[in-house]
C-alpha cells in the first residue's frame, strides 16, 4: 500500500504530486522556470531547467508529504507535449534550446510542405496537419541550424526526444530512450495506424531514425530511477501526454466520451475507440492511449487562448487583479448588453486554424465596462468549445455518445464560465471532484502497472463528480446568440 509520485512537468512550470493508496492527493510541490523569446515567435526553454525543477519538485513533494523514498511505489510522467529536444547520447548534453510547442520558427517550411503537397500525406499517417505546432519540423530546424548535428546524428551520437523522453534519461541516468505513444503520436513522424516511426516522413524532413526513441505503452517499464537521485531506485512505470494523461484521469474509457481541460488554451478530447475517425473539420486525429498494445484513439481539438483571456483582462486591461474576480463581475453584467469577444490574439485554433487572424470584440455601447467585458471574456471559452463539439459531431456522429462533457483545468472551477458552457452547448457539464486529473491519469497509469492501484473499470466507476451544470438557456436564446458569435467569428476570418 505505497504511494505513487506524478512528475507534471508543464509550459511554465514543473510540478511533483504525491498520489496516496486511496488516489488522494497527498502533497504538490511546484516550481517555475524561465522562458526564452529569442526572436518573435520563437519560444524556448533550457533543458536543465526542465530537468532540474523535475528533479527538485520530486524531492520536495515526497519530503512535504512526510514520506521517505521508500514509500514511493512508482513514479508516473505527464508532460507538455510537442516541445523538443535534442542531446548527446554519451555526456546527455543538449545541442540546443529545447524548442516549444507554442513556437512559430518553421511556419514558412510548413507552407511549403502544403505547397508541394506533402500534407496530405502527413495526415493520412500521421493524422496531424502540416503546421509548427508538432515536433518534426523542431527537429529539422535543431539539425539544420546547429553545425555538424545532422553528420552526428547519422552516426547515432545525438537522440532526439520530447519532454517525457527528456525527463525519463535522466531520471534513469541515460540507460532508457523511451517514450510512449501518446507522446510518439503528436510529433508528426508516428505513424499512428502501424504504430511504428515513419520511414518515409523522416525521409523528407532529413531526419536519422537512429535518433528517435523506442515506442512503448502508457503503462510500461520506462527503467529505475538512478539511485543517488532519491536515495533508492524508484520504478518510472507510467507515461502520457498531458491532454491524454487528463483523459485518463477523467477515465474517459468509452468511446463517446469527451474531456475538455481549460488552463492557458482548452484541449478537448472524444474518444474513437480502437478505429481512427479522419476529420473533415481539420481536428486532430491521435491516440488517446495504449495499454497492453491495443491503442485507443481520439479526436483532438485545440483552442489557443481560453484561460489566457482571464489574463488579458488582469494584465493587457487590468481592470481585474485576480482571475476569480469575473465570476462576480459577470453575474453582475448588464445582461441587455451582448458582447462578443473573439480573442484570436495568436490566432484561431481548431476548427479554423488560422494563424494570421487577430481578436475583435463586438456589439459595445457606451455603458459596456469591465463587468461586461469579463463577461464576454468568459462565454468566448464557451463559443469556441461549442466550435470544437460541432465539429466532432460532423466528424464522428454515433448513437451513445457521452451526453455530458467532462472538464478540468483553472478555469473549470469558474461556475459562471460552466454554467454559461452548460448552456451554449445544451448539455450537462460535469466537474469532478479531482481537478488534477492531469496528475491522476500519470499516476493511475503507474499505479495500476504497479499493482496497487485499481484497474480501468473499477477506476471509472470511482470517477466522482463535484458538481452537474445544467443548461438553462432556453433553445432559442441558444442558437440566436451562437449565429451571433458564428458571424462575429466570420468578420474576423474575413469571410
Amino acid at each position: 500500500m505505497g504511494y505513487i509520485l506524478a512528475l507534471d512537468q508543464g509550459t511554465t512550470s514543473s510540478r511533483g504530486i504525491i498520489f496516496d493508496p486511496a488516489m488522494r492527493i497527498r502533497a504538490v510541490a511546484q516550481e517555475e522556470f524561465t522562458q526564452h523569446f529569442p526572436a518573435s515567435g520563437w519560444v524556448e526553454h533550457d533543458p536543465l531547467d526542465l530537468w532540474s525543477t523535475t528533479a527538485s519538485t520530486a524531492r520536495a513533494a515526497i519530503e512535504k508529504a512526510g514520506l521517505s523514498t521508500r514509500d514511493i511505489v512508482a513514479i508516473g510522467i505527464t508532460n507538455q507535449r510537442e516541445t523538443t529536444l535534442v542531446w548527446d547520447r554519451k555526456t546527455g548534453s543538449p545541442i540546443h534550446n529545447a524548442i516549444v510547442w507554442q513556437d512559430r520558427r518553421t511556419a514558412d517550411f510548413c507552407a511549403r510542405l502544403r505547397a508541394d503537397g506533402h500534407e496530405q500525406m502527413i495526415t493520412a499517417r500521421t493524422g496531424l496537419l502540416a503546421d509548427p505546432y508538432f515536433s518534426a519540423t523542431k527537429v529539422k530546424h535543431i539539425l539544420d541550424s546547429v553545425e555538424g548535428a545532422r553528420d552526428r546524428a547519422r552516426r547515432g551520437e545525438l537522440v532526439f526526444g520530447t519532454v517525457d523522453s527528456w525527463l525519463i534519461w535522466n531520471l534513469t541516468g541515460g540507460r532508457v530512450h523511451a517514450t510512449d505513444a501518446t507522446n510518439a503520436a503528436r510529433t508528426m513522424l508516428y505513424d499512428i495506424h502501424k504504430g511504428r516511426w515513419s520511414a518515409s516522413i523522416c525521409a523528407l524532413f532529413d531526419i536519422p531514425m537512429e535518433m528517435l526513441p523506442e515506442v512503448r505503452d502508457c503503462a510500461s517499464e520506462f527503467g529505475v530511477t538512478r539511485p543517488d537521485l532519491f536515495g533508492r531506485e524508484i520504478p518510472i512505470l507510467g507515461v502520457a501526454g498531458d491532454q491524454q494523461a487528463a483523459t485518463i484521469g477523467q477515465a474517459c474509457f468509452t468511446p463517446g466520451m469527451m474531456k475538455s481541460t481549460y488552463g492557458t488554451g482548452c484541449f478537448a478530447v472524444l474518444n474513437t475507440g480502437d478505429s481512427p475517425v479522419a476529420s473533415s473539420s481539420k481536428l486532430l486525429t491521435t491516440i488517446a492511449y495504449q495499454l497492453d498494445g491495443q491503442v485507443t484513439y481520439a479526436l483532438e481539438g485545440s483552442i489557443f487562448i481560453a484561460g489566457a483571456v482571464v489574463q488579458w483582462l488582469r494584465d493587457g486591461l487590468k481592470v481585474i487583479r485576480a482571475a476569480p474576480e469575473t465570476q462576480g463581475l459577470a453575474d453582475v453584467s448588464d445582461k441587455g448588453q451582448d458582447l462578443i469577444l473573439v480573442p484570436a490574439f495568436v490566432g484561431l485554433g481548431a476548427p479554423y486554424w488560422a494563424p494570421e487572424a487577430r481578436g475583435a470584440i463586438f456589439g459595445l455601447t457606451r455603458n459596456s465596462g469591465p463587468a461586461e467585458f469579463a463577461r464576454a471574456a468568459l462565454e468566448s471559452v464557451g463559443y469556441q468549445t461549442r466550435d470544437l463539439l460541432e465539429a466532432m459531431q460532423a466528424d464522428w456522429a454515433r448513437e451513445g455518445a457521452q451526453p455530458s462533457l467532462r472538464v478540468d483545468g483553472g478555469m473549470a472551477a469558474n461556475d459562471y464560465a460552466m454554467q454559461f458552457l452548460s448552456d451554449i452547448i445544451g448539455a450537462p457539464v460535469d466537474r469532478p471532484e479531482v481537478l488534477e486529473t492531469t496528475a491522476l491519469g500519470a499516476a493511475w497509469l503507474a499505479g495500476q502497472r504497479a499493482g496497487i492501484w485499481p484497474g480501468m473499470d473499477e477506476f471509472a466507476a470511482g470517477w466522482a463528480i463535484e458538481r452537474k451544470f445544467t443548461a438553462a438557456m432556453a433553445p432559442e436564446a441558444r442558437e440566436r446568440r451562437y449565429a451571433r458569435w458564428v458571424r462575429a467569428v466570420n468578420a474576423v476570418l474575413g469571410v
